[in-house]
């Protein structure tokens, strides 16, 4: 990347023990998924642990990650399921991976 491109931030999602889906952005999509493991970052896993990073999706722009971030909040669960089963699975991390 060179030095006048902005950097990509990430909307993503994580799937809670509970089987709920968490959706946040960050311009380092793994490293927030280690601080929502390790119990960091995020009230809504107090009640049940991170156990998945199941979806990420670049954006050119954080102000572009926030609006997708709005959007995809917006979505039914049904909908948000789709994103994840849609979505390319290499590009994601799991328990033991």
């Amino acid at each position: 990347m060179n030095a006048d491109s902005p950097k990509p931030w990430f909307v993503y999602l994580v799937r809670a023990a509970n089987g709920a889906l968490y959706c946040g952005i960050s311009d380092d999509a793994q490293r927030r998924f280690v601080a929502h493991r390790s119990g960091r970052g995020a009230r809504f896993f107090h009640s049940s642990p991170a156990v998945a990073l199941v979806y990420v999706e670049s954006c050119p722009s954080k102000g572009d990650a926030l609006r997708r971030e709005r959007a995809i909040k917006q979505l039914k669960k049904p909908a948000k399921e789709r994103l994840v089963s849609d979505h390319d699975p290499l590009n994601v991390s799991t328990i033991g991976a």
